[in-house]
């Protein structure tokens, strides 16, 4: 275990191909609860599943909160940076903590990894919480392609991703917020991790618009106030019925219901965890 710089908790790591996640342990001497992964979207950090993380340990559980490759203290070494390598770091960390019957928390690109997770091994994740999850990915015109690439580059690249990253954040303001804002542009800073994270963002997306042989139990949560979807509410219905969860419409809610809306989304958790471990 190391001090992590960015976080200001102690952050652990595992070591996979190409380099090591850095993860937050919530609740680490809980071995009789249930073991929650969590995983983050694109150019966040770990750290917005912390009201997460702190409930879920305070109802017995353990909650491991990961950062995706090249992201927060993640290493900045690794190819691959698409949404199914999220899912392969989900499950082996979910394995070296020795979980069963996992269940997978995963925002935006997080959602997308932890559906594949689920349909790759059946046998370790039982419930599945996708949060502004993108199964689809949009299409935007050659215009907008080239906005965004001109928007990224550096040297103004990590203060418009900030800023972007706070626009989504529409409704209620999460508790230290400044404070996470701050903790993104510090990651965006080094110019390997700020490659990382534009790899990330350039990945071409894999879809999950079947889910044949899901046993996950699943739900779809969405902040009604999403500015990534022009109806989120309807986008995530059709996310449900790929997987075939519920949906869950939290309002004052943007793209981070995990650290915008915690006051609803423990809840739905909590009652996932309870279908999970009464089927189990």
């Amino acid at each position: 275990m190391e001090m992590s710089l960015s976080a200001g908790a102690t952050v652990h790591r595992i070591t996979r191909p190409g380099g090591r996640i850095a993860y937050d342990l919530y609740g680490a001497g809980h071995t009789d609860g249930t073991l929650v992964v969590c995983v983050p979207g694109m150019f966040d950090h770990r750290a917005s599943f912390r009201f997460v993380g702190e409930a879920l340990a305070r109802a017995g559980h353990r909650v491991a909160v990961m950062d995706l490759r090249g992201h927060g203290d993640s290493d900045a070494t690794f190819d691959d940076h698409t949404g199914r390598a999220a899912a392969t770091d989900a499950l082996a960390l979910a394995e070296e903590l020795g979980g069963r019957d996992v269940v997978l928390a995963g925002n935006s690109l997080g959602g997308t990894a932890a559906a594949i997770a689920a349909l790759e091994r059946p046998d370790l994740v039982a419930g599945i919480a996708l949060l502004a999850p993108f199964l689809r990915q949009p299409s935007p015109g050659p215009a907008t392609r080239i906005a965004q690439r001109l928007m990224l580059l550096r040297p103004w690249g990590p203060r418009m991703l900030v800023r972007f990253y706070d626009s989504l954040n529409k409704g209620r303001r999460p508790q230290g917020h400044r404070e996470h804002l701050d903790r993104i542009h510090a990651m965006l800073r080094p110019a390997d991790r700020y490659r990382a994270v534009l790899a990330t963002v350039e990945a071409l997306g894999e879809e999950v618009r079947s889910a044949e042989g899901l046993r996950a139990e699943t739900v779809v949560v969405v902040g009604e106030q999403d500015p990534d979807w022009k109806d989120p509410v309807a986008e995530a219905a059709w996310a449900a019925s790929v997987v075939g969860g519920r949906v869950v419409a939290v309002p004052e809610c943007g793209h981070y219901p995990q650290s915008q809306r915690p006051d609803l989304v423990v809840p739905v958790l909590e009652e996932l965890i309870a279908r999970v471990r009464t089927n189990a």
